[in-house]
């Protein structure tokens, strides 16, 4: 399997190990979307325990406002912080 691959199949195995553990195995809640920052994106996200901070992601991930977050909505999350570290490490060079 190439790291692309490997990449793409980490990305849905952490969003499913956390999704559906209240309900909705196809969206995270609000607590599970923390628990997910907490153990998956603490060091690089650094406030994934602050309330507020949690808050305002899963506001701005929530786009259309079901309470909820989606596979698609995650993944523009991913995306964001991706682009994020390219431009760190690009920069570094």
């Amino acid at each position: 399997m190439s790291d692309i691959n490997t990449a793409i199949a980490l990305l849905i195995n952490c969003f499913s190990r956390y999704a559906g553990k209240e309900g909705n195995p196809h969206t995270l809640t609000k607590a599970e979307l923390k628990d997910l920052l907490q153990n998956e994106l603490a060091e690089l996200l650094g406030k994934a325990s602050d309330k507020s901070a949690v808050d305002k992601i899963f506001k701005e991930l929530d786009s259309n406002q079901d309470n909820t977050v989606d596979f698609a909505e995650f993944g523009k999350m991913i995306f964001c912080l991706t682009v994020m570290c390219h431009e760190f490490f690009v920069g570094k060079k």
